[in-house]
């Protein structure tokens, strides 16, 4: 398949909502044709949390259908906006939500395709990251693949870097060179400034502008704490996710914030710093020692996902990562938020094609697979 009009659909583990992008596939290219996002409710976003907190067989199996609605009502949405019949699609490739990522060992995700393909009438690509998992991979990050086939630079080294509910980065020798490319997650993005926030403000979805983290100070002697986590200082492949930076880790460290006599403002700052320190430090330390180095050195750091509106957390990011120059990825590219959504058109794309998705340097697999389940029209 060398051309195709299809449509990634990302939900991530932010739980901000559901961004839609419809692409134009082609070659080793992406074309952004259209984008749309749909944030979750206060009560949808509390429903998948309770359900990955103490949901019963029952809860998940209706939320993964009520999910597949959601996910077709926003592709319609999507091509309604855009003017475009289902009928010009050649698939949707959906990621699902994450409700459980244990590295290496379970991944899954909700979103039944079989709803989301009934209601749209495409044939869907979903279950990106079970195969890699099979074949003793990480099972993420997948976006990587996309980062060296896409965004990579054409003459020289670039880091791609992702701020999601996760942090994730990559990278990418140069554009469609695999080979000497690598990528993990860094750790917490902004889930666990978003968790916080929601705790002090549950009709706020997150830290808008960083204007809390502003108002607050980082603790300092707790936040070297924090970053003695193990997972820090663990070589790639690494992945993580909720389950070890989600709100049980968010609530604890707002109490040791409080206990050491500080705000919500300052556990907000605290988490900020958290994320800029462990991207920062991760970037420093495994752009060495053979992995990235040279140009890895002194490559701009491009940067899309949530987190990228964050001015407080790119502020200590810029001055953690210099002399690397700081860049967005929508000045380069496209609407940094679409990135996911794109990269998972892009897998899909490769699924179908019978072509595999996911980087082995990136995901410790056993070697290349093809992703995902093909669930027909």
């Amino acid at each position: 398949m060398s051309e195709a009009l299809a449509v990634g659909v990302m939900s991530g583990t932010s739980l901000d909502g559901i961004s839609t992008a419809l692409v134009r596939l082609r070659d080793g290219a992406a074309e952004l044709v259209a984008f749309r996002q749909e944030p979750y409710s206060a009560a949808e976003r509390g429903a998948i949390i309770d359900t990955i907190a103490r949901g019963t067989p029952k809860d998940v199996a209706f939320l993964h259908v009520a999910l597949g609605e959601r996910f077709a009502a926003a592709v319609l949405a999507l091509l309604a906006t855009s003017k475009t019949n289902p009928r010009d699609l050649s698939f949707i490739a959906s990621h699902g939500q994450t409700i459980w990522h244990e590295p290496g060992r379970a991944t899954f995700q909700l979103g039944d395709a079989a709803v989301l393909a009934e209601r749209v009438g495409v044939r869907v690509v979903s279950d990106f990251r079970a195969r890699d998992v099979a074949a003793g991979g990480q099972g993420a990050p997948l976006v990587p693949l996309a980062d060296v086939m896409l965004f990579g630079h054409e003459q020289h080294g670039r880091w791609l870097l992702n701020i999601g509910g996760m942090a994730n980065v990559t990278w990418v020798p140069r554009r469609g060179v695999a080979e000497g490319a690598f990528a993990f997650d860094t750790g917490p993005g902004v889930a666990v400034i978003d968790a916080i926030t929601r705790r002090v403000d549950p009709d706020a979805p997150y830290d808008r502008d960083g204007e809390r983290a502003r108002r607050g100070r980082p603790v300092a002697k707790l936040l070297e704490e924090l970053l003695a986590d193990p997972y820090f200082g663990q070589p790639p492949p690494k992945s993580t996710g909720r389950e070890r930076f989600g709100i049980e880790y968010a609530d604890k460290l707002r109490a040791r914030v409080k206990k050491a006599g500080g705000s919500d403002n300052d556990a907000i700052a605290t988490a900020t710093a958290l994320t800029a320190e462990s991207i920062g430090r991760a970037i420093e330390r495994w752009g060495e020692g053979g992995r990235g180095t040279g140009e890895g050195e002194i490559a701009e750091v491009v940067i899309s996902g949530g987190g990228a509106k964050n001015p407080a957390l790119l502020e200590r990011l810029a001055a953690k990562i210099q002399p690397r120059a700081v860049v967005l990825f929508d000045q380069v590219f496209f609407n940094g938020e679409a990135k996911e959504a794109v990269a998972f058109a892009f897998l899909g794309m490769q699924t179908v094609s019978g072509k595999a998705g996911n980087l082995p340097a990136a995901t410790g697999a056993r070697g290349p697979r093809i992703l995902g389940h093909i669930t027909p029209a």
